[in-house]
């Protein structure tokens, strides 16, 4: 009599495991780029406004009786980075482009609010905002 070797293979369970263990492992991939994605607009954004910050700075020291609430975004264009044309924009999560309040210090992300547009609800983290 002889003995048939034993057939080694996955069985439907095992094979179901393998299944979840991989669609998590990709939700979990596509929910960590998105977030990744998000940190790069507002660190973009953030950049923005540091640049703006600083042609605030600068431009309140060629005019020291000047008044932030004066401050117009044609009186800084001249003192942006890069000898730039025209105020910059930043993106906001839903993809509008939003513009950047200067007549306020620290500038602000212009979205009609008071407060201006920081979806990280910080004005600490230095995302979204220039930070402290």
């Amino acid at each position: 009599m002889k003995s048939s070797p034993l057939k080694k293979a996955f069985t439907l369970l095992e094979m179901t495991v393998v299944i979840m263990v991989l669609l998590t492992l990709m939700g979990t991939g596509l929910y960590v780029s998105n977030q990744y994605g998000n940190w790069q607009l507002a660190r973009s954004a953030s950049e923005e406004l540091r640049s703006v910050y600083s042609a605030q700075r600068m431009f309140l020291a060629d005019n020291p009786t000047a008044t932030v609430s004066s401050i117009t975004p044609e009186k800084i264009i001249p003192y942006l980075t890069n000898r730039q044309s025209a105020l910059p924009t930043v993106e906001s999560l839903d993809g509008t482009m939003l513009g950047i309040k200067v007549s306020v210090i620290p500038p602000v992300i212009d979205d009609g609010s008071d407060t201006g547009y920081d979806p990280s609800n910080s004005t600490t983290d230095s995302l979204w905002d220039v930070g402290k």
